[in-house]
């Protein structure tokens, strides 16, 4: 089968496409041939290093297809079951052997490709809204990187809550996106200052919660944007990781709250991970959020998608097609 690897860490061009053997399930696995493959920035951690994996390594997180080989004990599945999954290193590849607890069954109406391009960013949302900051009606609401992966599906989900939706995007083109998807005020954070804007668009008051993906650029915008006892939700690294903050900042801010959560503790048993996945496809399913696959790449041109990836030339999200 064909397969992604990097056998050194640094920019997108040591990813290598190779050839390796069709993997047979073990005990309690189930092969999975893949139908599309989710790229997200994840992946650029640990093809970069600042997510340390053991070398050489396959890459990407997140695929969906149909089960085509079961292990002893692979409970629940059969060959031709329409399935996806998250969490699981190797998924830039043809096939990928998958334990049968941490397969997740696609409903009626959700393509592969669907499944492929919002799983981990769905359930993301899914956790940063639902879970991590459980966001109410009329609450204010920034999302950073608004019109990309995570952030076009928090837009879209923090309006179907009733929030006042705060984008911010680096460009025109993403602010129209934007403001397309739902959000009430979007920022060019290039342009503006966004924290100013931001108090001046509620007020003075600040916003109850800040979805920040980006990280080290963002990270004083961020704090400064938040209402007193507000809470920051850093949860990704796209311009690098972000720097240690001093306890007495989050006081002077107003007693505020900072977490740097990851999914993989939101969804780390069986029960949670259903839980996510369900919410994430009845919104889906109902039509209140949209998942817009706006680029594809076949496996072989994974280097191609990264560089569009880091270099701030995509939005909605991206697939590789095996």
């Amino acid at each position: 089968m064909k397969a992604i690897q990097f056998s050194r860490t640094g920019g997108p061009e040591v990813l290598e496409l190779v050839d390796r053997d069709l993997p047979q399930p073990g005990t309690g696995q189930v092969r999975v041939r893949h139908e599309a493959i989710g790229v997200n920035f994840i992946d650029t951690y640990h093809r970069s290093g600042l997510y340390p994996v053991k070398l050489p390594s396959g890459l990407g997180q997140e695929a969906a297809g149909v089960v085509d080989a079961l292990g002893d004990d692979a409970a629940g599945f059969k060959l031709g079951d329409r399935v996806a999954y998250t969490g699981q290193m190797g998924a830039y590849a043809q096939y990928n052997l998958v334990p049968a607890a941490r397969l997740i069954r696609l409903p009626a109406g959700v393509s592969s490709e669907t499944a492929a391009a919002s799983l981990l960013k769905g359930m993301t949302a899914e956790f940063l809204l639902r879970r991590c900051y459980p966001l109410k009606a009329g609450e204010a609401v920034l999302i950073h990187a608004a019109a990309g992966g995570v952030g076009s599906i928090l837009v879209q989900w923090a309006k179907t809550i009733g929030a006042i939706v705060i984008g911010a995007v680096g460009t025109q083109d993403k602010a129209d996106l934007a403001k397309a998807l739902g959000c009430d005020h979007v920022i060019l954070y290039r342009d503006e200052d966004v924290a100013a804007r931001v108090k001046d668009v509620t007020g003075g008051a600040g916003v109850s919660v800040v979805y920040d993906g980006v990280g080290a650029a963002t990270l004083e915008a961020s704090l400064s944007s938040l209402r007193r006892r507000g809470l920051l939700a850093s949860f990704g690294n796209a311009s690098g990781p972000a720097g240690a903050v001093e306890p007495g900042r989050l006081q002077r801010g107003g007693s505020l709250f900072l977490t740097r959560p990851t999914l993989f503790d939101y969804i780390a048993t069986p029960e949670d991970l259903t839980e996510s996945a369900a919410a994430l496809f009845h919104v889906l399913q109902t039509g209140a959020v949209k998942v817009s696959v706006a680029q594809r790449f076949a496996l072989a041109d994974a280097r191609a998608a990264h560089e569009a990836l880091e270099g701030r030339q995509t939005t909605g999200s991206t697939v590789l097609i095996p």
